[in-house]
């Protein structure tokens, strides 16, 4: 694993125009950190339609009707502190950049299942029906199209919801039909698409995902390391729109989806919601790193009842997830910087399916730690979380930031959206560049990358300026 380049101590602001000349010269979109205005609906479609993308939506609804309030949302409730400690300047997020409102979201999606959102909603049973019923006429009205869908690549699932074609191409162009026939009768000026979906099986990077060339040779003959979720991110992608992964698939982690998204200025980002059991980790392992505090040991088990429970038991499906989970704490705690420290962890992760827990996850740790002079210690975490609760908010701002790129002449054609890995377990990055897994880290880098879209002063806490 590679090791942290020194960081610098000096930052250049970077001169830029303000956020009102910023949207007035939005028609020279090749000028460095142009933003066009978010103007229009956004389409929102989703991969899909269970636990997570039902609570979504209809947290959406409620938080329009003003019943409830988006609370774990960073672009609805966070703010982001400019200049100095003692200028008193912290807009909230949604002031400071031009994000949709939540006025303007319309939605789709594809499920195996039939069940309408609301149907599919009651069943999750994550929300309290009286809230659901509330906004049951909305929740209705939303109907998932047929899924491209295939139970060698999730073993545990099956649904009668399903398209057909000769081949995966095919099933790719009956996709962006869907896709533009959506863009049309939404009126949506704009679109993203993101995974809601299950958990495939561990698949590697091959041949066929190397090129456009490969890939779509590869559609044409059904190749087998083509999974559902990678068709959908290749019609996504061809239409030009911003993707999203929320599992932890490959699907646009691969060469040739790197390649289109810069292609067509479609940004992406993943994987796999950064949720419960992970979020603790990414909160507690930067702790003991700062303090030099030494780890012989993590076991972590999670029981969970929900459809998610039900695709892990799965051996295929669990790997893709396990690979996902135990990459955490190395890049975090970094044992080839720190071997007496970190150097001979035993990290254990498992994921039983227990059906009566529901979508109210429990996720349990024991943390075998050490201090000075190698003394041990024990911390225990038992983390009794709903995962739909904790998914929602982060699928909400992945949605209006990728948008956000997509408008943005500096961040459309970069590709990986990397500044986006705060809500991700496996941060997707650059080719050959390590992923930052802490969770502070990782909400710096995104707080900055919004004050160098607006032309701010990066914040670094330096401070010394306090003291002259």
């Amino acid at each position: 694993m590679a090791t942290r380049p020194k960081s610098s101590r000096t930052v250049t602001k970077k001169t830029q125009p303000a956020l009102a000349e910023v949207i007035q010269s939005a028609g020279s979109s090749g000028d460095s950190g142009t933003i066009h205005p978010a103007k229009g609906k956004l389409g929102v479609m989703i991969v899909g339609m269970g636990a997570v993308a039902t609570t979504f939506v209809a947290g959406v609804e409620a938080i329009r009707k003003g019943l409830s309030a988006p609370i774990g949302s960073l672009t609805q409730m966070g703010t982001i502190r400019l200049g100095k400690r003692t200028d008193g300047r912290s807009p909230k997020i949604k002031d400071f950049v031009p994000l949709a409102g939540l006025n303007d979201l319309v939605f789709t999606g594809w499920d195996i299942f039939e069940d309408d959102m609301y149907t599919a909603a009651s069943k999750a049973g994550v929300l309290d029906q009286n809230l659901l019923n509330k906004i049951k006429p909305f929740l209705s009205k939303i109907k998932p199209q047929k899924a491209v869908f295939d139970r060698n690549y999730v073993k545990m699932l099956d649904g009668p919801n399903v398209k057909k074609g000769k081949n995966k191409m095919e099933l790719a162009e009956q996709l962006r039909e869907d896709i533009r026939n959506f863009k049309k009768s939404s009126g949506a000026s704009r679109l993203v698409t993101i995974w809601c979906g299950s958990t495939e099986v561990f698949l590697k990077p091959s041949k066929v995902h190397q090129t456009l060339e490969s890939f779509e040779k590869g559609l044409r003959e059904s190749d087998k390391n083509i999974a559902p979720s990678m068709i959908y991110a290749y019609a996504s992608l061809m239409e030009g729109v911003p993707f999203a992964n929320g599992a932890p698939n490959l699907t646009v982690d691969l060469p040739v989806m790197h390649y289109l998204s810069k292609k067509n200025n479609a940004p992406i980002c993943g994987k796999d919601f950064k949720t419960g059991q992970t979020l603790m980790k990414t909160i507690l392992a930067p702790g003991f790193k700062a303090r030099l505090l030494g780890v012989s040991g993590w076991y972590s088990t999670n029981i969970l009842g929900n459809r998610d429970g039900e695709v892990l038991n799965d051996p295929g499906s669990f790997k893709t997830k396990e690979e996902s989970k135990l990459s955490v704490l190395e890049h975090i705690l970094q044992p080839d910087l720190y071997p007496e420290l970190y150097g001979n962890i035993y990290h254990k992760v498992t994921i039983n399916y227990y059906p009566p827990r529901g979508d109210n996850k429990e996720g349990w740790d024991n943390i075998d730690i050490f201090g000075w002079l190698g003394y041990p210690m024990q911390i225990k975490v038992d983390f009794l979380c709903r995962d739909s609760i904790l998914a929602a908010p982060i699928v909400l701002d992945l949605i209006l930031f990728l948008d956000l790129a997509k408008r943005c002449s500096e961040l459309q054609g970069l590709g990986v959206q990397e500044w986006l890995s705060f809500y991700l377990k496996s941060p997707m990055t650059a080719p050959g560049l390590y992923p930052e897994h802490d969770l502070f880290i990782q909400l710096m880098k995104l707080k900055n990358t919004l004050r160098h879209l607006r032309g701010e002063e990066l914040i670094t806490h330096l401070g010394l300026e306090y003291y002259d």
